[in-house]
């Protein structure tokens, strides 16, 4: 675990050689999306493993848990929570715990 800073991003550019994985750039070159947000969703977060970290390019970017917008409101797909849930989940989360999704 650690604080994200104003220089931290995710690649999400299935051109970009480094693909699914964090950076610490200014000014990358391929497309990528900020992790320091002023909406705050990503204050706390969790990557899963998806596609990550032997990234395949078109088989689609990182799953994050993160805090949401509101109820019912969509993410850019992740997972997100409340941030008191979010906090109990992590509070509780082994390191072998698992996410299971169902539609």
């Amino acid at each position: 675990m650690r604080k994200i800073g104003p220089r931290d991003i995710w690649s999400d550019d299935p051109t970009d050689p480094d693909y699914n994985h964090g950076l610490f750039a200014y000014g990358h070159p391929y497309v990528h999306e900020q992790l320091r947000r002023a909406n705050r969703l990503y204050d706390v977060f969790v990557m899963t493993d998806y596609n990550w970290p032997d990234a395949v390019p078109g088989k689609g970017s990182a799953i994050f848990v993160h805090i949401w917008r509101g109820p019912r409101v969509p993410t850019a797909g992740c997972v997100a929570f409340r941030a008191d849930h979010l906090d109990w989940i992590i509070r509780r989360w082994q390191p072998r715990g698992r996410l299971i999704i169902q539609s």
